[in-house]
């Protein structure tokens, strides 16, 4: 059974999780084998050099408050123990895919969905899910800032709001076309700000997202290409624009800190009650049948 250890598409204790209907689960560290430390070793080697050159202050600062092995896959107990005192937030172990309101409601409870199987030693460009490189060395040490993790859980918090409005919503069909965009527009939100945001520090632009921070190509790509559009965050061209996940971001929007983006949330709240985000434009990502049923039935655990 542990061949494969807790390799990304190849791990059984995963599969026999989904198979069980286990979404959130313990971290079974026992069955990491090798090469997944070796994965995460070689991952964290190339980064570091990266992130001291890109990344933003709050980033760096939250490496460092985290301890993290640079040769070992972490424990999410101990990284929890860093983590917690600093904004009360933990990881969270899933086996997979969290629908939308799960997932957001538990940035709402200060926890973060957290996979737990590593990328393939061999494919480390490669990444078919978010592992837990991506979701540990990516997004927790943001979750160390308590600007950050405030915002998070603001977001966390307009999901309810958006269950809110819809449920008052008798006729299906239309309760089904709002809550789509509704859900349409915060994806593109969270994609615009969350992995994929830059920050203004001083007269230069860093890196805050984590889907930048965990690629060892975009981090660099995403700073000094010509090829990328880097705008002032617009709350209105966020909400309304499509995104691909399969290649470099061409389109990029930068903001000036996290109270910033805390007030952009409270903004993207506030046009949800006004009912701005009913009919935003169609495209990328679409919304699946278990996020929207996750928010029709509130389904928090």
């Amino acid at each position: 059974m542990t061949a494969a250890g807790l390799t990304t598409t190849q791990a059984p204790f995963i599969e026999e999780a989904r198979i069980a209907g286990d979404l959130y689960i313990q971290q079974p560290y026992d069955l990491y084998i090798p090469d997944n430390h070796e994965a995460w070793a070689r991952l964290y080697e190339r980064m570091l050099p990266l992130w001291e050159k890109y990344a933003n202050r709050h980033f760096l600062k939250g490496i460092e408050n985290l301890c993290l092995d640079p040769n070992r896959v972490p424990r999410l107990d101990d990284v929890n123990k860093f983590l917690n005192p600093l904004t009360g937030f933990g990881a969270k172990a899933v086996a997979g895919y969290v629908p939308a309101y799960m997932f957001f409601d538990c940035l709402r409870n200060r926890e973060f969905p957290t996979t737990i199987t590593i990328r393939s030693k061999d494919t480390l460009d490669y990444l078919p899910e978010p592992d837990i490189f991506h979701d540990i060395a990516g997004h927790v040490p943001m979750h160390t800032d308590r600007a950050f993790a405030d915002t998070l859980v603001r977001f966390g918090e307009c999901a309810q709001t958006a269950a809110e409005i819809v449920s008052e919503i008798k006729d299906e069909h239309e309760r089904a076309m709002r809550l789509t965009s509704i859900i349409k527009a915060m994806a593109r939100f969270f994609w615009f700000t969350v992995e994929f945001g830059l920050m203004k520090e001083g007269n230069r632009l860093t890196v805050y997202g984590s889907g930048l921070l965990s690629s060892y190509g975009e981090i660099q790509h995403c700073i000094e290409s010509p090829d990328v559009q880097r705008y002032p965050i617009q709350l209105e061209w966020v909400i309304n624009q499509y995104f691909e996940i399969d290649h470099y971001q061409p389109l990029l929007f930068w903001v000036d800190g996290f109270d910033h983006l805390f007030d952009l949330v409270g903004q993207l709240e506030n046009w949800m009650k006004e009912g701005k985000l009913n009919n935003v434009s169609p495209g990328e990502p679409e919304v699946n049948e278990a996020d929207l049923l996750s928010f029709l039935h509130r389904t928090v655990r």
